[in-house]
């Protein structure tokens, strides 16, 4: 069975926990070996908050730097901030949507212009895939829909050991009535983007 290591990054608030909730349980109802882990940071402030899944026989999540098959930022200068976990292999999907901190957000920093960092970064990994998956949130019907949206993409470009369908039944099983068409609409957006 082949292993796969995945690294999520984000801020408080996008959801990169559930995300990550959602590809253990996708890999289970395909029958694959699942093993999570959650560094939550600063959630609760808008900081970082970074997770990973380690999929097949392997026996730790934990993700030393360098191992990342791939690297899932919900934000782009998060995503650059990962750059370490990567080698040469590794699948990058990012946001191109930056979600400032406070301190940029109130003008006593100002918010680096990320697209010439994500090009070079880009030129150093296996594959990068940039969509915009805070307006693709949106146009599903749902801003904290981002989340799903960026598992759409991890399943379209990840090369993950289990099916679409895997994770649209890991999401209809674990979203509320009220959200699963705008949830699943989301997933299908990220799918198709990239």
């Amino acid at each position: 069975m082949r292993k796969l290591r995945i690294h999520i990054t984000g801020v408080g608030g996008q959801g990169t926990l559930m995300a990550t909730a959602l590809i253990g349980q996708a890999a289970l109802l395909g029958n694959i070996n699942a093993n999570v882990s959650e560094i939550h940071g600063m959630a609760q402030r808008g900081g970082i908050v970074e997770s990973s899944v380690t999929l097949g026989n392997l026996k730790s999540p934990m993700i030393s730097e360098g191992e990342a098959d791939v690297l899932v930022g919900f934000e782009p200068v998060e995503t650059i901030r990962a750059a370490r976990q990567c080698s040469s292999e590794t699948i990058v999907i990012t946001n191109s949507a930056s979600l400032p901190p406070t301190t940029a957000s109130t003008g006593r920093e100002s918010y680096p212009d990320v697209r010439p960092a994500l090009e070079k970064f880009g030129q150093r990994v296996k594959k990068l895939v940039i969509l915009d998956a805070s307006a693709l949130a949106r146009q599903a019907g749902n801003i904290l829909s981002l989340n799903i949206v960026m598992l759409g993409a991890l399943t379209k470009h990840g090369d993950l050991p289990f099916t679409a369908d895997h994770m649209r039944q890991a999401i209809r099983e674990t979203t509320k009535a009220k959200f699963l068409a705008t949830n699943l609409k989301a997933f299908e957006l990220g799918y198709a983007a990239g």
